[in-house]
Parts: structure tokens; sequence; C-alpha cells
């Protein structure tokens, strides 16, 4: 583990079609920072892990359901989809071309080789606000990980995706019966007030215990169908 004088290393810097995306060493864990804020490293990934199983038991015996998944991020998320067998499809959105190229042949690959490589994982380079508002498509889970929740946002613009109008977007994206998953690094009782007024179901908050402060969680609903 990183001692208090360690000094994280820049692997790579570039300027992103939204701003500045780096990735750092801090001793043994990765690190991806976005302008400046810090988004996620490589130190435990229960959350994200969480995220998906989440999703996946709220399906109950739904056959080789489809899930999208909000955020590539350091391929947690999508390592543990792509490990488990019940999932059909696995569609990864993420925006940053930089952290694509990490996982693709960058230090990231470790992480994520394997979930590549399986064919039931297909990467789009996108933006996911614009993806749920304009796609014809349908999935059975929606597991977002773009920012540090609802009320913490990493630009601007994906403040949308958590009102009404970005939550009607993900409805509809949704199969009848679909979950959509959204990760926090804290609980939001508004997020929650929120989806039941877009008329999800079924809402709730699930936690997961960090080892100092408010806890990591996942919000969940269901599309009624």
């Amino acid at each position: 583990m990183p001692t208090s004088y360690d000094i994280p290393e820049v692997l790579d810097r570039r300027e992103g079609p939204y701003g500045e995306v780096v990735l750092r060493r801090h001793g043994e864990l990765l690190q991806i920072i976005a302008n400046g804020c810090f988004l996620m490293d490589t130190s435990d990934g229960r959350s994200e892990r969480m995220l998906v199983d989440a999703a996946l038991d709220a399906l109950d015996d739904r056959p080789a359901p489809h899930v999208l998944i909000g955020g590539l991020g350091v391929g947690f998320s999508l390592a543990h989809a792509a490990a488990n067998p019940r999932w059909g499809r696995i569609t990864v959105v993420e925006r940053e071309p930089a952290i694509i190229d990490w996982h693709r042949a960058g230090p990231l690959s470790a992480l994520s080789a394997e979930a590549l490589a399986d064919p039931r994982t297909n990467i789009l380079e996108t933006d996911l606000v614009g993806f749920v508002n304009e796609t014809c498509a349908t999935f059975d889970a929606l597991c977002l990980d773009i920012d540090n929740g609802p009320d913490w946002t990493v630009t601007e613009g994906n403040g949308g995706l958590y009102a009404r109008a970005g939550l009607t977007s993900c409805a509809r994206a949704l199969k009848p019966g679909g979950v959509l998953a959204v990760w926090s690094a804290k609980p939001s009782a508004v997020f929650e007030g929120s989806l039941a007024n877009a008329g999800f179901q079924q809402v709730r908050t699930e936690e997961i215990p960090v080892a100092r402060g408010v806890p990591d969680v996942v919000h969940l609903a269901v599309r009624p169908g």
C-alpha cells in the first residue's frame, strides 16, 4: 500500500473531449484523475462489483440479460460482469478515448484484458448522457458509474442524467422490469425521491462500508412492466 510520502507517478496525461484525464501510479495502485478530480483507483472494487451484482439479483431469473455499463473506469464492473456467465451481452459506454486505450494497450489491461476479449463485450466510445437520450436499443440493466454520485458530477453536463428528463431516458432504455443501478460515493435521499418521481418502482439504496467516512452506495430502481 502507498505510504504518506509516496509521490504519485503520472503514467499518461491527455486532453480529452471533456478536459484533462490522467492515469497515475501511486505505490501499487493505479488512479484515474479527470480535470483534477479523483475518480477512482484499483484499491478495492467492492462497490463496483456490487453495482453489477445488485442489478443482476434484481432481475431474478431473466435469461441472458443484456447489461449496459456506463463508465469503463478501472474496469472492475466490466471484469466482474464478464466473469459471470449469466449475463448475455455486456455493453460498455465510455466517453474518454484515453481510458479505453489504457485498457486495450496500457497498464489497465491487466484488469480487463480477459473481459475485453469476451465475445459478449462491446465497448462504445460515446457520451453516456447523449447515448441514453438517443438510443433505440433497450437493456435489461443499466449500471451507471460515471460520476462520484448524483450530487457530485465530473462535468456539469452529467447533471441532467439524474434529473427527471435523464431518468425518463434511462427508463426508456430499459426493458419492462429492467433495473437501473447508480453508483454513488454517498447516499442521496434527493436522488431516491427523483427516481420515485420519475416513475421507477422498488427504489432502494444498498450501502458498502468503507474504511473511513460515509459508505459508498448503489441506488437501485426498477422500471414498471
